[in-house]
């Protein structure tokens, strides 16, 4: 039994990933703003806090708990995203900095105040894109969205080196198109070829086992182009 950190459980991804770990008989702390849909699911491995990851005040809630409950934590997933669909002349300072508080800045700080429960073996897994990826096809409207996304690459490989001698792996997962609610509230209609529950499936078994062959490295997890 684990003890596994994801953020952006109440839907999509994240929220399938919460019932993959629990029903593996691992301990989740799920944060997300909105905890109804994961509160409802009533399971006994599951801990919902509702958690507002860019206000320093809710972090300490988390670190908190893992302090009085848990001692170590042996997976952070990043998962939570925030996506705004503009195209780049209509994009504001505010957008930016709201796109980069969630993606880029919240995934810092979480993983600053884990540290300290994170020992040798523990991997740290940071949910990208394939938009953050040089070379990749971009789209688009995309600019402040993916943008961040490769910056939370850059952050990753840094703490890789910065922690390796301790044993803690930081890893990246670039994904494709997927369909979830972000994306169809950003591009509405169009069909991803991977569900959430599927993406979930691939992250779960990644988490666990990928730190055994991976430190610093960012995988490319699309079947299309992009």
């Amino acid at each position: 039994m684990k003890n596994i950190v994801i953020t952006g459980t109440s839907r999509g991804i994240g929220f399938e990933l919460a019932q993959l770990f629990a029903n593996n008989n691992h301990n989740v702390l799920a944060l997300s703003r909105n905890t109804n849909s994961i509160e409802s699911l009533q399971h006994k491995n599951i801990r919902a806090i509702s958690t507002d990851i860019c206000n320093d005040n809710d972090l300490k809630k988390v670190s908190d708990f893992i302090e009085n409950n848990w001692k170590q934590v042996d997976v952070v997933i990043h998962n939570a995203g925030m996506l705004i669909n503009k195209p780049f002349t209509e994009l504001t300072s505010d957008d930016y900095l709201e796109v980069y508080k969630v993606n880029v800045f919240a995934v810092a700080e979480l993983t600053k105040i884990m540290i300290p429960f994170l020992n040798k073996g523990s991997h740290v897994v940071t949910v990208s894109s394939m938009g953050g990826i040089q070379g990749s096809l971009k789209f688009p409207g995309l600019a402040a969205y993916s943008s961040s996304k490769g910056a939370v690459i850059t952050l990753s490989e840094l703490l890789a080196e910065e922690y390796k001698e301790q044993g803690i792996s930081f890893n990246v997962l670039a994904l494709g198109a997927v369909q979830t609610e972000m994306l169809e509230e950003a591009f509405p209609g169009y069909q991803a070829p991977t569900t959430a529950k599927e993406m979930a499936s691939y992250i779960f078994d990644f988490s666990l086992n990928g730190n055994q062959f991976y430190n610093g490295k960012v995988l490319q997890v699309s079947s299309t182009n992009p």
